[in-house]
């Protein structure tokens, strides 16, 4: 078996998969990591152990890179995504396909990685970073990963308004 995990909640839970088929999960325990496929639980000591018993790849990475700019600024990134600050707590929403993040470790309030454009009673506009609940509210196209990405898309949306 050669699967890939993918990360529901970082260094504690990951979703097996088997190209898109859904297969297993693995869960850290206080004794180590339990896989668990087809109703049965299989104890592992460390991921490593896993990844060797089963060709599973664990890619850790795709939570959160840090960039140094050349001038010396940071870009955090999540999930191949940029985000504004420093990201505590992030997760991916796999229903509305959104990377998720706070901006303090004991915030409430959710923002989303990535650019996007929002529709607002005006018209369409550019967003980097924006608070889910302002994505619950209006219309939205995105994320992307990149600024001008996003600036097609908003040209796009505005063209296809004017019509």
């Amino acid at each position: 078996m050669n699967s890939t995990a993918k990360i529901l909640i970082p260094e504690q839970e990951w979703l097996i998969r088997d190209g898109n088929k859904k297969i297993g999960s693995i869960a850290k325990v206080k004794k180590g990591y339990l896989l668990l496929q087809r109703g049965k639980a299989l104890p592992f000591k460390n991921l490593s152990d896993v990844k060797n018993a089963f060709g599973i790849s664990i890619f850790e990475e795709s939570i959160k890179k840090v960039k140094k700019d050349i001038n010396g600024t940071i870009e955090y990134v999540i999930y191949d995504y940029p985000c504004k600050s420093k990201p505590y707590e992030p997760l991916y929403n796999v229903q509305k396909k959104l990377p998720l993040y706070t901006k303090r470790s004991k915030s409430k309030s959710q923002h989303c990685a990535g650019h996007y454009i929002i529709k607002f009673r005006k018209g369409w506009v550019k967003s980097f970073c924006p608070k889910l609940i302002t994505l619950e509210r209006y219309p939205y196209q995105g994320p992307w990963k990149t600024e001008e990405e996003s600036k097609i898309a908003l040209k796009k949306a505005n063209q296809s308004c004017d019509n």
